[in-house]
């Protein structure tokens, strides 16, 4: 089955792309609660003050059901560079190289818009995303200890400076 991938908001891909975080992160790392519902309102914040341009959302359609996702905040790239968020992909298409063209086309449009740094956080138990980031150009730029989502992890800031 051949994925397809969208740009910008949808119908209902607010809920869903929370669901894929909160049912991938719930067996992963223990996450609950208040990280679903974390994601879920910044999500909505970030479509709602959503600029084209700007900021970017796609979305990896199967079957036009949202299954992957990653975001570019723009919104303050100039000071502390676009913040690279909510990118997940379900088990359907996870291993199919939507990761990759997702991060791809998230990455052209920072480099488009001459964004000096792009950052995002994860934490360390997430190795095949690492080798994703770093395979993109990202480094390792900071670790610390976080308990934010209920289960202590070791969070990282991972910076991409522009090529």
């Amino acid at each position: 089955m051949a994925f397809a991938i969208h740009r910008g908001y949808l119908p209902g891909c607010i809920g869903r792309i929370a669901e894929l975080h909160a049912r991938y992160y719930a067996g992963a790392s223990g996450f609950g609660l208040a990280f679903e519902a974390q994601v879920a309102s910044e999500l909505a914040a970030f479509c709602t003050r959503y600029e084209d341009g700007r900021d970017g959302l796609w979305l990896a359609l199967l079957d036009g059901r949202v299954e992957a996702s990653i975001a570019i905040d723009g919104r303050h790239a100039e000071r502390e560079g676009a913040q690279l968020r909510w990118f997940i992909a379900s088990d359907a298409l996870r291993g199919r190289g939507v990761g990759r063209q997702l991060l791809g086309e998230a990455l052209a449009l920072c480099d488009a818009r001459g964004y000096p740094r792009t950052r995002l956080w994860t934490f360390d138990q997430l190795l095949a995303a690492r080798h994703l980031y770093e395979a993109h150009g990202f480094a390792l730029a900071r670790t610390e200890r976080g308990a934010q989502w209920g289960t202590p992890v070791n969070e990282q800031l991972f910076v991409r400076e522009r090529p």
